[in-house]
């Protein structure tokens, strides 16, 4: 029997996100992404879907390496403009009780003490329904705009990630003691300063001597989720992540990420089980197949090019502008996404990519699959994606905002919970209690529980 599968929404805080040129349909609602009204609607329509929660994808940048200029991005509003992703939260967790937010932000254009107290807020304010995806970032102009000559290398940028979460772990872990906080009325002590401790941080990247300025939230940590497939991202992942995001072309190139993943949880200790895979995945589906066939016509002929193209380009360092439509993909290393290329050349030797197929590909979607069907047919290719790759589920990447969302819960969602492989209600609790059933903290296997342990002699402690 197929195990349980879980979906998130992919978002964005801007226009079309992965379907560049959808946003021309007249249903497409993104360009609404202004109005708190549209996340509003989005997480009413998710909770009533039961997703796991919606991913909020981000950068701090522009695409311009395609053709070397911003030129197809500002025309085609590829992930241009983009607004703040963490302003819509809390709107969205007002009017759900269950869904979680995976919310995306950079350690490059940060520093991790006031970024520790952003989440720990937003996570009393979504009663523990936060999660964080911990990105590195690869668009050289968003170092620039911060005043820096470009991207750190891209294996160092794991080498400061690392030293973050280390930081980060000291202050939402190790600085409040859970009994810190008294709210005592009577002798006026709101919090026992001997159970708050300074964290004396002295590294390479950071220097933190203080203490944590939050009181311990609902789950301390958010929930921790990674999208690095690069061999150093998925070392970093395996150390830290709770959950892992992959993009994928196919079942095959799937697979083989997923076993390199969970082999380095193994390698790292940790239990190759303990950690969600979700993979990057589309949905056009209606009443029957051929109704789901001619929308997926109808969307093709709204897809761009050129923004298909700009986003390969960013997300790969490689300008695609060079090449004729023609010419077949290979691998380029680049200091970006070290292995979008890769899964395209290496990861299914049965499929040669051409510059043209791949622009096609990416133009509904972004880089994973689209599934075309009625409920039977997307959900025996769910199944299969399931048993076939070993993953936890899917990462949903909308085509047309916010109809993608409404058909999946209208049609696939009840197949899929007439077969018993989808919950048909959330469990209690916070983020972190609905997806793995334990505590809302960190397990104690992970490394970031340790810093509860730290000796509190090693901490000066708080004035």
């Amino acid at each position: 029997m197929t195990k349980q599968i879980s979906f998130n929404a992919f978002e964005m805080n801007c226009i079309a996100h992965q379907s560049p040129g959808l946003w021309r349909h007249p249903k497409d609602r993104s360009t609404e992404y202004k109005a708190l009204e549209y996340w509003t609607d989005l997480a009413k329509i998710l909770e009533k879907g039961c997703f796991d929660g919606v991913f909020i994808a981000d950068v701090l940048g522009i695409y311009d390496v395609y053709h070397h200029s911003a030129e197809h991005a500002l025309k085609g509003a590829v992930q241009v403009p983009v607004n703040d992703p963490l302003q819509i939260v809390p709107a969205m967790a007002a009017v759900t009780q269950h869904l979680g937010f995976g919310l995306t932000t950079s350690i490059s254009f940060e520093h991790p003490y006031p970024f520790a107290r952003r989440i720990s807020t937003l996570d009393h304010l979504t009663r523990g329904r936060l999660g964080w995806n911990i990105v590195t970032s690869y668009l050289d102009s968003g170092s620039k705009n911060l005043g820096q000559k470009g991207q750190v290398n891209h294996d160092n940028r794991y080498d400061i990630a690392d030293e973050y979460l280390e930081v980060l772990y000291k202050l939402w872990e190790g600085s409040w003691q859970n009994d810190a906080v008294l709210r005592d009325k009577v002798n006026g002590i709101f919090a026992d300063p001997a159970k708050v401790h300074a964290i004396a941080h002295e590294g390479k990247y950071f220097s933190v001597p203080g203490i944590h300025l939050c009181e311990p939230s609902p789950q301390r940590t958010p929930v921790l989720y990674q999208a690095g497939a690069s061999p150093r991202g998925q070392k970093f992942a395996s150390q830290n992540a709770e959950c892992v995001f992959i993009a994928a072309p196919s079942k095959i190139a799937a697979k083989k990420v997923v076993q390199s993943i969970r082999q380095k949880l193994k390698e790292e200790g940790r239990d190759p089980y303990s950690v969600k895979i979700y993979t990057l995945l589309s949905i056009v589906t209606a009443e029957t197949d051929h109704e789901a066939q001619q929308k997926f016509k109808e969307y093709q002929s709204y897809g761009s090019y050129d923004g298909a193209l700009t986003l390969l380009s960013g997300w790969s360092g490689v300008d695609f502008s060079q090449y004729r439509p023609t010419d077949q993909v290979e691998y380029i290393k680049t200091n970006a996404i070290q292995s979008l290329l890769d899964a395209y050349v290496n990861a299914d030797p049965e499929r040669v990519w051409t510059i043209e197929e791949i622009a096609h590909w990416n133009s509904l979607g972004g880089n994973g699959p689209v599934l075309v069907g009625g409920a039977e047919t997307v959900a025996d290719h769910l199944q299969a994606w399931i048993e076939e790759t070993d993953i936890d589920g899917f990462n949903l990447a909308y085509i047309l905002a916010h109809q993608t969302f409404i058909d999946v819960v209208d049609f696939i969602v009840p197949e899929l919970q007439k077969r018993g492989v989808y919950k048909t209600e959330y469990a209690t609790g916070t983020l972190r209690e609905k997806l793995f059933g334990q505590g809302p903290y960190l397990s104690e296997q992970h490394k970031g529980a340790s810093y509860r342990q730290l000796n509190r002699a090693t901490y000066a402690q708080a004035i």
